[in-house]
């Protein structure tokens, strides 16, 4: 129970009225109902009407700064100082006019938060990449909207949104820009709200514009081939992640990371690091590059300065006498924020709730809303055109006879009485009488008239293409199109960030070298426990100890610097390296994999391989008949991922798999006896781990797919005769000599 204190006034003593004293009491009260009452309408109104940015890409104050300078006809015009602009501001925005120039500081070409700044800004507005360069004061800067601000205002007079009242009712403003791109894909934005927070990474303008002009044509679109990244107005390097990123398009959550572009100065053995992560400043790098030096484990760096000037950003880093550059970099990489992630939360509101989203889903919202926006312009133009072929009927039915109408006005003795008489007069309504009634004394001749009827058909034609164009969705999306790719061709520019698809190999390989390397023999069982023994141990052990019903799975020779790939009965495949795990002993059971690799509760191991440098294949053998081919490179990830999602196909439960180094023939099995021999060459391999392969054994009633094997390994006798022309096929049955169903599967 929450207590509320209640004050009443009363006084203080009874002999002197004058002075009053409070007398209090405290009520009970439900901890609900104080949460609903007074908490919940603040964080309400945090969450939909500050924080989270909505589908045009603008938060509340960013659209209110925005359509104030529009107003101020600052879209065209001069720059004005900033502090005029935070003034006029006020009048939408009552948060107060620092927490108004701070926001349009961050939209500011200046700043450089944006790959597309809405505001060109000019004097001193700081630094995205700085964290200790104020910005002056708003009465010392001069501002005005960019050009791409053009894209934002074009419809905002054809009824294309809603508008609203501002705080005190006095003016008007748009509920939402009527952007014609997905900005809210474009400007990078963050928000904390209460309970939630949003953080949208930008993309570069181009891919965006073609992403969203595919999707106009296929919803399916495959949008990872055409909007390949994120794009970050510092540049930088993205180490892309496909399988990350393809997370990140489909569910709007997920990191990746971003990495500094330097260059090496042999003239004065020096690195200068001239772009860096969006999420980090200089003054962060150099104080944690200084703690480092001062803790003794970066001991190759002589000085380090901060040399940015007017012509951009730059770090200089003085290395001492035989230091290594590409090392010392990689060390600094994992050490400080030159490396950085970006953790992406695409949370936006939707007509007033806030929705986690990906890319896709994102970009159908915003053609939806779009879609509706252009409808609304049309419209509000056709009934423009349909007002103004109304008026020009009126004035047709005067042409015949214009000295009867000058007749009528002439002759009626009250000014009010004009529009009625024309009214009879002619048969037309009083709209048509008052357009007549207001024509010029100079215009009354029949070629001024002839020509304003010559309008009336091209108005027809036109209204009725507008009409059409109302009411077909095909052709407004075709409009959308073209005016994305006007804006593509008039605004995109070059990627800042540069995407790193292979960039692994000399990290990677460090961090492997680290653990020594020495020959083991790696042995997994089949309810998932993992020895890994040193041949001089294997050598002077006994027989293999398993748990009771427990039994030999996988076995394998190789070194201690080897991956394992585990994967699971969730569809999930766990990473580690085998220098991750203690040599163990034949005598002990080894180490649980689904406790060891810290797996899912209730999630068990089905399959485990080497990766051997990713190089070979994997076959999924699936009950319902198919298998599929994926190569082994699909697992293969940047980072030092650990878990992978999405490792097969879900469609149909998995019997067994099989790794390939190379081309073979292998054999199926059926549950009613039946065995297939097919080469492995007749199936296509594919780079996407969730395929769910192709059909390769043709199943009778319910019978299902029950085992797999390499047909080198099998005893299977006159193969011929098991061999499928054509798949899929049903197969043979074996025969009593040489029929084959393996108690226990061997997995390589």
């Amino acid at each position: 129970m929450a207590k509320k204190k209640v004050t009443d006034e009363a006084p203080k003593h009874r002999d002197n009225p004058n002075v009053m004293g409070l007398h209090s009491a405290v009520v009970e009260q439900p901890i609900t109902q104080t949460l609903e009452l007074n908490y919940m309408p603040y964080a309400m109104s945090v969450i939909v009407s500050r924080a989270i940015p909505e589908i045009d890409g603008f938060k509340p104050a960013h659209r209110k700064l925005l359509y104030t300078m529009y107003k101020m006809g600052l879209l065209t015009g001069a720059r004005t100082k900033s502090a005029n602009i935070v003034g006029q501001t006020m009048k939408l925005n009552p948060h107060g006019d620092a927490a108004i120039y701070d926001t349009m500081v961050r939209l500011s070409r200046g700043y450089g938060a944006l790959l597309h700044p809405l505001v060109d800004s000019k004097g001193n507005f700081g630094k995205v990449y700085s964290r200790d360069m104020a910005w002056a004061a708003s009465r010392y800067t001069e501002a005005k909207l960019d050009g791409i601000a053009a894209e934002f205002f074009r419809d905002i007079d054809q009824d294309a949104v809603d508008f609203q009242d501002n705080y005190d009712g006095t003016l008007r403003e748009p509920c939402l820009l009527p952007t014609t791109f997905p900005n809210v894909l474009v400007s990078a934005n963050q928000g904390i709200a209460v309970g939630m927070a949003s953080n949208l990474c930008g993309f570069n303008l181009g891919e965006v514009c073609d992403a969203a002009v595919a999707y106009l044509k296929d919803p399916n679109a495959d949008l990872l081939s055409i909007l390949k990244a994120p794009d970050f107005s510092t540049g930088g390097q993205l180490l892309y992640d496909g399988a990350e990123m393809a997370g990140i398009y489909e569910t709007g959550r997920g990191s990746f990371k971003v990495r500094a572009k330097w260059r090496y100065q042999k003239e004065g053995n020096l690195i200068e690091i001239y772009e860096i992560p969006y999420t980090t400043t200089t003054e962060a790098i150099i104080d944690k590059v200084a703690e480092l030096i001062k803790l003794g484990k970066v001991r190759e760096i002589a000085d380090m300065r901060d040399e940015t000037d007017l012509s951009g950003l730059k770090l200089t880093i003085d290395l001492k006498r035989g230091t290594d550059p590409e090392k010392l970099m990689h060390k600094l990489f994992r050490s400080t924020t030159l490396q950085d992630s970006f953790p992406c939360n695409f949370n936006i509101l939707i007509a007033g709730t806030p929705r986690v989203m990906g890319v896709r889903e994102i970009l159908g919202e915003w053609t939806a809303w779009r879609i509706e926006s252009v409808r609304r312009r049309v419209y509000f133009t056709l009934k423009k055109r349909e007002e103004k072929l109304h008026l020009l009927k009126g004035l047709k039915k005067i042409l015949l006879d214009i000295d009867r109408a000058i007749r009528i006005i002439r002759e009626t003795e009250e000014d009010a009485e004009v529009i009625p008489n024309l009214m009879i007069g002619f048969g037309i309504d009083d709209v048509q009488a008052e357009f007549v009634a207001e024509i010029k004394l100079r215009n009354i001749n029949k070629e001024y008239i002839l020509k304003r009827v010559e309008e009336t058909s091209l108005l027809e034609e036109e209204i009725a293409d507008l009409k059409d164009l109302v009411n077909s969705p095909g052709r407004i999306k075709g409009v959308i199109a073209e005016e994305l790719k006007a804006v593509k061709k008039k605004y995109a520019v070059p990627r800042r960030t540069e995407i790193l698809y292979e960039f692994e190999t000399a990290q990677e390989t460090e961090a492997a070298q680290e653990a020594p390397d020495y020959p083991v023999h790696v042995f997994v069982s089949r309810e998932g426990y993992f020895k890994k023994i040193t041949p001089q141990s294997l050598r002077m052990s006994g027989e293999q100890k398993y748990k009771e019903g427990d039994g030999p799975s996988a076995y394998w020779e190789t070194t201690n610097r080897e991956e394992l790939l585990v994967f699971t009965d969730k569809q999930q495949c766990y990473k580690a390296r085998l220098s991750d795990f203690d040599d163990s002993k034949a005598s002990v059971l080894g180490d649980y994999l689904p406790t060891k690799l810290g797996m899912d509760q209730g999630e068990g191991v089905a399959f485990a391989c080497l990766a051997q440098g990713y190089a070979p294949h994997v076959l999924f053998f699936f009950q319902n008949g198919k298998v599929a081919r994926v190569e082994l490179s699909a697992y293969a990830t940047q980072s030092k991922r650990k878990k992978l999602t999405g490792a097969y196909s879900d469609k149909s439960p998995l019997v067994t798999a099989l790794v390939l180094k190379e081309d073979a023939e292998v054999a199926v099995h059926s549950t009613d006896g039946r065995c297939l021999v097919f080469h492995t060459a007749s199936l296509a391999p594919k780079t996407t781990r969730s395929t769910q392969g192709v059909n390769v054994l043709t199943l009778k009633g319910k019978h299902t797919l029950a085992g797999a094997e390499l047909l080198s390994q099998s005893n299977i006798g006159n193969a011929a005769r098991f061999r499928g022309r054509t798949l899929p096929a049903t197969g043979s049955l074996l025969r009593p000599e040489d029929k084959k169903i393996p108690d226990q599967l061997t997995m390589e």
